[in-house]
């Protein structure tokens, strides 16, 4: 299969889960002018243009859980993308991180939003809840969660039925890498 074909059939999202499961998320917004004004009214922890960006480079660390972006500096965000892919924080439109509408990206990253990305096996990784979460909070994320894949089903999917062969298999489990 070509890898044209094969990008045609990632299953890729963002969705809300009505129990968040970070309690506090860090968000950086690189923009310029106004929409840095507008980022920092909506409440992102790191605003700015360059020099975030030059620090980010410098260090290499960074200190954020979300990262957005506007398309005016995804120029000068590119010299920071081999340390925003190794954490997964590469702002993407496909994702909704590179957006004019800086306030509703920076709610909603506030808020909790959950990204999700098929990987190279084609499976999902997605943190649902916690432990300490009750019953009913669990089902009511797992169910968000099967929603919002099932919305992102791709288009190049074979059609012998609406959801047949997309989810083959659910696992929940236990673990302490989040």
């Amino acid at each position: 299969m070509d890898s044209c074909m094969m990008m045609s059939k990632i299953v890729r999202g963002t969705l809300a889960l009505p129990h968040s499961v970070k309690k506090d998320v860090r968000v950086a917004f690189f923009a310029e002018g106004s929409d840095a004004e507008d980022a920092k009214a909506a409440g992102a922890d790191v605003v700015g243009g360059l020099e975030p960006i030059d620090e980010i480079l410098k260090s290499g660390k960074i200190d954020f859980d979300r990262c957005l972006a506007t398309p005016k500096m995804m120029p000068r965000v590119y010299k920071i993308s081999r340390i925003l892919n190794n954490h997964g924080l590469m702002p993407n439109p496909k994702q909704g991180s590179v957006t004019k509408d800086v306030m509703k990206a920076v709610k909603d990253a506030k808020a909790g939003h959950t990204k999700f990305r098929m990987d190279k096996t084609s499976i999902l990784h997605v943190p649902l809840g916690k432990m300490s979460f009750p019953e009913d909070a669990l089902r009511e994320n797992v169910g968000a969660f099967m929603n919002a894949l099932l919305l992102a089903k791709p288009a190049g999917l074979k059609k012998t039925s609406k959801y047949a062969g997309y989810v083959n298999a659910f696992h929940l489990c236990s673990t302490v890498s989040f």
